[in-house]
Order: C-alpha cells, then sequence, then structure tokens
C-alpha cells in the first residue's frame, strides 16, 4: 500500500516537472524559427518565412494547446525533431542516454563498493591517524576540479605510459580512467555518510549487549553496518541521477558519446527539443529513483510503511 501511495503521489512532481520544463525554454528570447532558418542556412531571414516556419512548427498555437501536444508526444517517447539536424530527438537522445547509463551505472557501482570499504575502516578507527589521513585526502580530491583531475590522469596514465585511451568508448579500458574520475569526485563525499552512520551506530544498546554477550566482533561490525546501510540507500540511489546530470566534464573531456556532450552541442547551437528532451529526462530520473530510495527503505524499515 505504501508504494502505490509513493507512485500516484510522485505523479503529480512528474507533471510539475513537465510543465516547467516547457514554460523555461518557451521564455528563451531566441525565436525557434530563427534557429531552424539559421540551421537551414537561409541567407536572409524575413518575417515571412519566420511566420511560415512557426505555422510549420506549429509555434503559432495557443500555449495550453502546445503544451498539451508536446506532453501527450513525450508520454510516447516523441520529443518531436532537432532543430539543427531534422533527425528525430529520439534517435539522438537513445544512443547517447545508453552510453551515458553504461558509464553512470559502472561509475555507481564504484562508488558504492569504495564509499563503504572507505567509511567501516575509518569508523572503525575513528580519531587515529588512518581515519583522519583518509577524510584529509578525501577532502583534498574532492576540492580539485574535475576537468583539472582528467587532465593529470590523461597527461600521466595515456600520454606518459600510454597505458589507457584518451577518448571514446572502444572497449572496457575506456571505462577505466572517467570512472575513476567520478568516483574520486563522489565516494569522498559518500564516504563520510557511512562513516557517520556507522559512528553513530557503534553507540547503540544492541552493540553494548552484543559484546557482552560474547558475540565474535565480525558479527558485531556486520550488523552495525547493515544498519548503517539504511541511512545509505537513499544517498546511494540519488547518486545514480545526480551522476547522470553532472557527465557533461567528464563527457566532453574524454570525448564520450553521452548525454553530456549531446547537451552540451544542443545548448550552444539552441536546439530547444534536444534541450527539453535532457532536461526532462534528468528531472524525471531524479523524481524516480527518489520514489525507489523511499520504497527500498520501506521494504528495510517497517515502520516507515505504516507512517512511524
Amino acid at each position: 500500500m505504501y508504494m502505490i501511495r509513493r507512485i500516484v503521489f510522485a505523479i503529480p512532481l512528474l507533471w510539475a516537472i513537465s510543465l516547467l520544463t516547457f514554460v523555461l525554454i518557451n521564455l528563451s528570447p531566441m525565436d525557434p524559427a530563427v534557429v531552424v532558418l539559421q540551421a537551414q542556412g537561409v541567407p536572409v531571414i524575413t518575417d515571412e518565412l519566420i511566420a511560415r516556419t512557426q505555422q510549420q512548427l506549429g509555434l503559432d498555437q495557443p500555449f495550453l494547446v502546445r503544451y498539451i501536444h508536446w506532453m501527450a508526444d513525450c508520454l510516447q517517447l516523441n520529443f518531436g525533431n532537432s532543430y539543427i539536424t531534422g533527425q528525430s530527438v529520439w534517435l539522438l537522445l537513445g544512443p547517447a542516454l545508453v552510453n551515458t547509463l553504461r558509464l553512470t551505472l559502472v561509475s555507481a557501482v564504484s562508488i558504492i563498493i569504495v564509499s563503504v570499504v572507505l567509511g567501516v575502516i575509518c569508523a572503525l578507527q575513528a580519531g587515529r591517524l588512518l581515519d583522519r589521513s583518509m577524510r584529509m585526502l578525501a577532502f583534498i580530491l574532492t576540492a580539485v576540479p574535475s576537468y583539472g583531475l582528467a587532465a593529470l590522469l590523461i597527461w600521466y596514465f595515456s600520454v606518459r605510459l600510454d597505458w589507457l585511451p584518451t577518448s571514446g568508448m572502444e572497449s572496457y579500458r575506456s571505462y577505466i580512467l572517467p570512472v575513476l574520475i567520478i568516483t574520486i569526485s563522489y565516494a569522498g563525499l559518500y564516504f563520510r555518510n557511512v562513516r557517520s552512520s556507522m559512528l553513530s551506530n557503534l553507540n547503540k544498546d544492541y552493540v553494548l549487549y552484543g559484546r557482552a554477550s560474547g558475540l565474535p566482533e565480525r558479527t558485531i561490525t556486520l550488523h552495525i553496518l547493515r544498519n548503517s546501510l539504511q541511512v545509505a540507500v537513499s544517498i546511494f540511489c540519488m547518486a545514480i541521477p545526480i551522476i547522470l546530470g553532472s557527465t557533461v566534464v567528464v563527457e566532453n573531456v574524454f570525448a564520450w558519446p553521452g548525454l553530456g556532450s549531446l547537451s552540451v552541442r544542443a545548448i550552444l547551437s539552441r536546439d530547444f527539443p534536444v534541450i527539453q528532451a535532457y532536461v526532462l529526462i534528468l528531472a524525471v530520473s531524479f523524481v524516480i529513483f527518489n520514489a525507489i530510495s523511499d520504497m527500498i527503505n520501506a521494504a528495510i524499515n517497517p515502520k516507515l510503511r505504516n507512517g512511524l
């Protein structure tokens, strides 16, 4: 019942996101008809040409009518045609989305593994040299801009040592540097949440009772980790849409043929249908993964299902 309610509550939020996306794009001072005519290489753009193009694109219709038509098409994964190339937006977004999802999922798995391992180690060594050193190193690496770190790693591993490719996604070796950059950028943030949750559970009564009962330290640690990860589930679930939306820099540095590269080209060329679809996909992914994290937490903790 809780999951059904959570899905129902997400529907109006998705509708609001779609409306806001459509409104923001239509607030652009650049007339889409002018963009289309410029892409077609029309030497002289007259008011008559603009009016005719607006009619062809349906831009002469009232705002509400255009929104309803656009929303109905989006529900069928029809985001219109690119103003620049004339191709279907979905045909452009589909392959790019798959490529970005590959990079995102591999990076998310890497981030989760590194965050959990470092979080557990630092929590068990809290206040000691290893804990302080790891937190300081994580703070420094997180503060370094991803493009700067990417340039440094490309110079060392690709140019100097010639171990890894500098661009593209031809083989598994192409994933190593982009995934490493994304992991360094986010694991330093997430492992501190795991560490903090572990430390709060270390002081719980069940840990004291377990040790007093003579339970092995390994068993107690596993119980602490399981309870701590309940708090981290939401963080890790939301990491996926966050990474999905933040791969722009990494994809452009490594020439990764994903959503990030496509969105930059669309923004520079003012390709409004592609921009609309990109923003909508990212916003919907945040809502979906937020709902998924709530459902997972409810499955782990029955109190949430009862509203306690």
